[in-house]
């Protein structure tokens, strides 16, 4: 008797790596269904976001891979539980990571219950990232991708066991130029399409400009941290430490750079200068934090950290706090880790886990922001 196929559905979402996803498992005679998810309603120009072209691309891609797709629409949950928390985290001074929140509540948590629904053994994404299941207790390992420049781990780092056991990421050993030229093989519609930048709602237009539609401006002084005015601000909000463009701050000298955000007085310091010393911080504060597997034996722990995507990875040494806060102090003063983005901390390859940058702590002694 023939054993049945392994039940897989593959988010697919009109771009090349979801795509070639789908036909690695379809290759290895997996019964692959595809998940077109519909995360936000369109309320503007079509230019800004391309969810009808993305899901003409996907269906144009189930039909070369002969595989049937299906559309969900999640834009009511995304709204509740990422795009509300987005807006809350910038009107209180903070810079959010909608994909990290995205990841955790939309694709790996109501998508993985609609496809246990329909009865599948796994789900699957093109994320660049890898899955290691331990044999002896089944505890899974997240893992960065072996093409490091690709890697996206970092946006992954918030989720758990129950996410991580039945998800697979084809893509997690592959190349992306190898990618593309697999996906010119198979003579799909978007071998050579462009990947997707940036936040879905948000598109190509000017973050500012879409941000403005919901949090008002409340002009307000940008000020040197000795406390001379050199222009104004249009809001907090629009604003992330160690920003350039958008200040219009004119005269001479190198350019300014935002340094930190008061909400209660509604001053933005400026520092001319990309690596200012008043930018540089030798420490965070850490909340919120999520352990992908067991927590460490014990505290303080070395390892490596990333503030941001794409970043190298930083040696650093962990604390353990009152609350459930983490110190990391980090080998190097790192510029202008952001108060409300991820840091993700990292051994070799494996992800342990992240939490969100609370306060921060300068490198130079002296300062006193």
């Amino acid at each position: 008797m023939t054993p049945p196929k392994m039940k897989v559905v593959v988010g697919l979402s009109g771009g090349v790596d979801s795509a070639i996803a789908a036909a690695r498992l379809k290759a290895q005679d997996c019964e692959v269904t595809g998940l077109f998810m519909k995360n936000w309603e369109e309320d503007d120009d079509a230019e800004y976001c391309a969810a009808r072209e993305d899901l003409a691309m996907a269906e144009q891609v189930a039909e070369v891979l002969d595989i049937p797709l299906r559309t969900v629409n999640f834009s009511h949950e995304y709204w509740e539980r990422v795009f509300a928390i987005f807006l809350r985290e910038y009107k209180a001074g903070r810079t959010p990571n909608p994909d990290v929140l995205c990841n955790r509540e939309i694709k790996f948590k109501e998508f993985l219950s609609y496809a246990q629904h329909l009865g599948s053994d796994y789900i699957a994404t093109g994320h660049y990232a890898r899955v290691a299941k331990e044999k002896e207790n089944g505890l899974c390992r997240l893992l960065k991708a072996v093409d490091h420049s690709k890697d996206q781990s970092y946006f992954l780092h918030a989720l758990n066991q129950k996410a991580l056991s039945p998800t697979l990421f084809p893509l997690g050993g592959a190349r992306k130029k190898d990618i593309r030229a697999e996906a010119d093989a198979l003579g799909l519609p978007n071998a050579s399409r462009k990947d997707s930048t940036g936040i879905c709602f948000i598109g190509e237009r000017r973050f500012s400009d879409f941000l403005s539609r919901y949090l008002p401006a409340k002009p307000g002084e940008m000020r040197t941290p000795e406390g001379q005015a050199v222009g104004e601000h249009q809001g907090l909000w629009f604003y992330t430490l160690g920003q350039r463009h958008g200040l219009d701050i004119g005269g001479p000298g190198e350019a300014w750079y935002v340094c930190a955000k008061n909400v209660e007085t509604n001053v933005l310091t400026v520092v001319q200068g990309h690596d200012h010393p008043d930018l540089m911080r030798q420490s965070a504060m850490v909340e919120d934090m999520h352990w992908v597997g067991n927590l460490p034996e014990a505290l303080p722990l070395q390892c490596c950290a990333k503030t941001r995507y794409r970043q190298e990875d930083q040696n650093c040494l962990v604390h353990e706090r009152e609350g459930g806060t983490l110190l990391v102090e980090f080998e190097a003063p790192q510029r202008a880790p952001t108060p409300g983005q991820s840091l993700v901390l990292y051994q070799g390859d494996e992800v342990l886990g992240g939490g969100i940058i609370g306060t921060t702590h300068p490198a130079n002694p002296s300062e006193s922001q």
